[in-house]
């Protein structure tokens, strides 16, 4: 920009006097600066608009695009610079000074972490950068934290607590699938075979995949669905009167409630996959195949789910090195 305007006060030094020339300057400044603020900024706009539609064509959820968009926009205005500018040390302070301000854990600084490296990545594929700036930031290093699973007693206690069947439902599909909370509001009676105790679900980038649920599960469910007397084809739906599919914050309420209740403690979704993995593979199942049973796209993303109880480490140690 300051190349050009002195390109055309050159131009203009032999009609202008000093303070005209002075003064243009001044104006062409204004103007091309404010000019060049709105052209970036429209141009931020388009590439990122571009690339959630790539995500979106890719198959990743409403949820999931929503999550990148509001990551990379809280990103572009701390920095305040075109993402083609945007340089690796501008992300590192960041990073670093969002981890300060707002207390968060460094696996929320991996997840920000990983969402600019897939948009930046991006970026380089499609020619709008030379090179991703965040080729230069390694993976956050986090504390290995062993998270809680739901025992036998607290899944009895859950279930006994249960008010209706609808609930009762719900805890053994969670327990016996281990699916997923938004593929559990988004079955259909139609996607459930009674009769081989197994119900197919749209996972994530609508993969669909098998699930199996146990004999407890399905006389639950049975009973829940006699129960029923409307048209609605949702497997699972409000208790009121509407009789509309129930929603993923309407069961986590409930489970929390129920949690709270109980005593149990803090009840989730998530809890009932993890313990579902968790005892899988105590109990000698192939992480191959609780892998497809979670319906995950990487092994290591399974391993992160699972924890080996202990006790079954020490008898496999005094079986196999004793």
């Amino acid at each position: 920009m300051e190349t050009t305007i002195c390109s055309i006060l050159a131009q203009m030094q032999s009609i202008l006097t000093s303070s005209q020339l002075k003064r243009l300057g001044e104006v062409l400044r204004t103007a091309l600066s404010s000019t060049s603020a709105t052209i970036e900024a429209e141009s931020n706009e388009n590439l990122l608009a571009l690339f959630l539609t790539a995500k979106e064509v890719e198959g990743c959820s409403a949820r999931t695009i929503n999550y990148y968009e509001s990551t990379i926009q809280h990103m572009i205005g701390s920095i305040e610079k075109p993402y083609t500018q945007i340089e690796s040390d501008d992300l590192r302070r960041y990073l670093h000074e969002y981890e300060l301000r707002r207390g968060a854990s460094k696996v929320t600084i991996d997840n920000i972490r990983r969402i600019l490296s897939s948009f930046f990545s991006w970026l380089e594929d499609e020619d709008y950068i030379v090179k991703s700036p965040v080729r230069r930031i390694h993976k956050v290093k986090t504390a290995t934290v062993t998270k809680e699973v739901l025992t036998d007693e607290d899944l009895e206690t859950l279930r006994d607590s249960c008010a209706n069947l609808r609930d009762l439902a719900i805890i053994d599909m969670l327990a016996s699938t281990g699916m997923r909370i938004g593929e559990l509001v988004g079955l259909d009676i139609t996607d459930i075979n009674l009769q081989e105790r197994e119900c197919v679900v749209t996972g994530k980038g609508n993969k669909q995949r098998p699930a199996y649920f146990d004999a407890r599960a399905k006389l639950h469910l049975q009973s829940y669905l006699e129960s029923r007397n409307d048209d609605c084809p949702a497997l699972f739906i409000s208790l009121n009167s509407s009789a509309e599919r129930i929603s993923i914050g309407g069961i986590e309420t409930r489970l929390r409630k129920l949690g709270k209740t109980t005593g149990v403690g803090r009840v989730h979704p998530h809890k009932f996959r993890r313990t579902l993995a968790t005892h899988a593979i105590d109990k000698g199942m192939p992480i191959e195949q609780v892998q497809k049973l979670l319906g995950h796209a990487r092994i290591d993303t399974t391993m992160h789910y699972a924890m080996v109880n202990q006790s079954n480490v020490k008898a496999s140690h005094r079986r196999y090195l004793e």
